[in-house]
């Protein structure tokens, strides 16, 4: 009970004290309020390029050309040596008949149907294939090699070069925001321990008058906490807010798709309420910390 007690009083008093001392209340929920604005952005757009990556990965098609005189049962042993690599999707292994593939080209084009149309399996130019996706798409250099020395396959394609480059772009926009999230907190817990410390500093006459009444080290520190606390919750609140109505307008505007179909942002709901409640943590955790250190380090209590 007297904990709880402690707790209730630590509670009103944090709270009259943000509103007694206003205006370095509203410096730090201000401080708060703008970095969790970008904190906010660097977490959505980190989130969409993960996705985007994921969509890549699951689209990227390896096509596999076999030799133009492969028999029946070396197709057959081509695929039972597909499915060993261990890179690929086994399910999504499928072989395409080389007739397949001109009947697919007549039907799309009169010219060359005229041209196609007098193919037979033994004059064809065209190629038997296999399509398949692998699993692990930074892996598929790898795997395309192993393709390639199959006994009965000519040639491997993927897009080999578009599919690197936009892997390594993604992957350094993905890094990116995650180090400036990081540096972000971390520069969010130094601005709001510096804001609280001059807070501190300008109530040490109060602190003063607590010792000498008799408060506990704990009674004096658990208030200060609790404001940091209370003021990271404030400083959430303009970011939560933007964070919800500026990406569903963004998803709205665009459609929910940015440049071309593989390039699709995460779907609003329940993206954004996931972001908001980090954005709620982030700010009350860095509070509490930052007037901790304040406590702690600057009046040695």
């Amino acid at each position: 009970m007297k904990a709880f007690r402690i707790i209730k009083r630590s509670i009103r008093d944090s709270m009259k004290s943000v509103f007694r001392n206003f205006s370095l209340s509203l410096a730090s929920i201000s401080c708060i309020t703008i970095t969790l604005i970008v904190v906010a952005i660097s977490i959505v757009l980190s989130y969409n390029v993960n996705n985007f990556t994921d969509i890549i990965e699951k689209n990227v098609t390896m096509v596999i050309f076999l030799d133009s005189d492969v028999t029946d049962e070396q197709i057959e042993n081509i695929q039972k040596e597909l499915k060993k690599i261990d890179n690929v999707n086994t399910k999504t292994v499928k072989f395409i008949d080389k007739m397949s593939i001109a009947d697919d080209m007549m039907e799309s084009s009169e010219i060359l149907k005229s041209v196609m149309e007098d193919y037979t399996r033994e004059n064809s130019p065209l190629q038997d294939t296999f399509q398949l996706k692998v699993k692990d798409i930074n892996k598929i250099d790898k795997t395309a090699k192993k393709i390639s020395n199959i006994d009965g396959v000519d040639l491997v394609k993927y897009g080999e070069e578009m599919v690197k480059k936009l892997v390594k772009a993604f992957d350094v926009v993905r890094k990116g925001c995650i180090y400036i999230v990081i540096a972000l907190i971390l520069v969010t817990a130094f601005l709001i321990s510096n804001t609280i410390k001059i807070t501190i500093f300008s109530r040490k006459r109060e602190i003063e008058i607590m010792r000498l009444v008799g408060a506990s080290n704990i009674n004096i520190k658990i208030p200060f906490i609790l404001e940091g606390l209370l003021l990271g919750l404030l400083g959430s609140i303009v970011p939560v807010v933007i964070t919800i109505i500026g990406y569903n307008a963004i998803y709205d505007h665009f459609d929910g798709v940015m440049f071309s179909q593989f390039i699709k942002l995460v779907k609003p709901e329940p993206f954004v309420f996931y972001v908001s409640l980090i954005l709620i943590g982030i700010g009350m955790i860095v509070g509490m910390i930052g007037s901790y250190r304040a406590v702690k380090k600057y009046l040695k209590i």
